[in-house]
């Protein structure tokens, strides 16, 4: 019987100079000004505190269908959009209130398509999974595993077609990087040295499943080694080292050089969805990622730290993020379901 395969672990970056070093593989970890930490803690609690809020009207009865929750995972967004600019294309999984808030999306638009009001991005007719906004260069939100990775290929093929220097962001997590689109999308990518970056969003488990048990290699950065794609490991629970990486993959991917891969380490406290307990893993485990590496409470420390903040002036912070996500839960709430008509609109023959 072979061995049982051990677990890697990942130290945490010391806090030292303007440049630090992250010990995933030796990547800097980007010093952020008093501004950026700022725009951080609060992008990142925007998000945490809309998805607390999306969690409490599924359980309410007023979100139906699926519902997954970007509870701990905050850090990997909010860093790449800082990397990137308003311009460049992003698509994600069914996993998408987070990738929708950090593009500037309303958040009385994302809430009310939750519920299923004719104000949401869809028309209340897509629901948590589908939902997009052209405005603001958001894809979607796509509901078929690893789907969004051959769409955001076309998306940057759509760039290089119009000789922009856009680039396009795709996101994907570790059960869909085993689809085989997604190596298809690689191989085109790499051929067109397409302006593409593949961030791969491990956190952990493809829905029940932990890596170890579906994932025959596990460094998910190397996964485009045999297209000649360079790869990276990420802190993903450090919005520096994510701001930091994007920044060389956004750049890369601007000036040419074709297609890159970020594996995000991160973590989802919740379940795969609002239906999944989550037995497959220990409440210890959940916890000591909760006390240990939260993305919003590691910001939060240094900005109390550096005397950027005080702890009033977060508090205030976080008041203002909760009346902003209060006021569009009541907006969803009260605005108007789609007319029944509208079941016949949309339709693709």
């Amino acid at each position: 019987m072979a061995a049982a395969q051990a677990k890697k672990t990942t130290k945490r970056p010391r806090k030292s100079s303007s440049q630090k070093t992250n010990s995933t593989k030796n990547l800097t970890v980007s010093e952020f000004s008093d501004v950026e930490e700022l725009h951080s803690y609060r992008e990142m609690l925007l998000i945490r505190r809309f998805e607390e809020k999306a969690g409490q009207l599924y359980g309410m009865g007023l979100i139906g269908g699926f519902c997954h929750l970007y509870i701990g995972q905050e850090a990997v967004v909010i860093g790449m959009q800082m990397a990137s600019t308003p311009d460049d294309k992003v698509i994600t999984s069914y996993r998408d209130h987070g990738h929708m808030l950090a593009c500037g999306m309303d958040p009385k638009g994302v809430m009310s398509e939750l519920t299923g009001r004719e104000s949401g991005y869809s028309g209340g007719k897509g629901g948590s999974m589908h939902m997009f906004s052209i405005e603001k260069n958001f894809f979607g939100g796509n509901g078929i595993v690893g789907a969004q990775v051959s769409l955001g290929t076309g998306l940057g093929f759509s760039s290089k077609y119009r000789e922009t220097d856009n680039v396009s962001l795709v996101y994907f997590g570790d059960g869909s990087a085993n689809q085989g689109q997604v190596y298809e999308s690689f191989n085109m990518a790499k051929l067109w040295s397409l302006p593409v970056i593949y961030i791969i969003e491990n956190n952990r488990y493809g829905m029940g499943t932990s890596i170890e048990r579906h994932a025959a290699t596990t460094d998910f950065s190397q996964r485009g080694a045999s297209f000649d794609i360079p790869g990276e490991q990420v802190d993903g629970m450090d919005v520096r080292a994510v701001k930091a990486a994007g920044d060389r993959a956004v750049a890369h991917a601007r000036a040419g050089n074709g297609p890159y891969i970020l594996e995000m380490l991160t973590y989802r406290y919740r379940g795969h969805s609002m239906s999944d307990p989550a037995k497959y893993r220990s409440k210890e485990e959940v916890q000591r990622m909760r006390s240990e590496h939260d993305p919003i409470e590691q910001v939060r420390q240094r900005l109390m730290a550096q005397g950027i903040s005080t702890e009033d002036e977060l508090k205030s912070i976080d008041k203002d993020v909760r009346a902003i996500v209060t006021a569009s839960a009541e907006f969803a709430q009260t605005e108007p379901e789609p007319d029944p008509s509208e079941l016949w609109t949309d339709i693709l023959r």
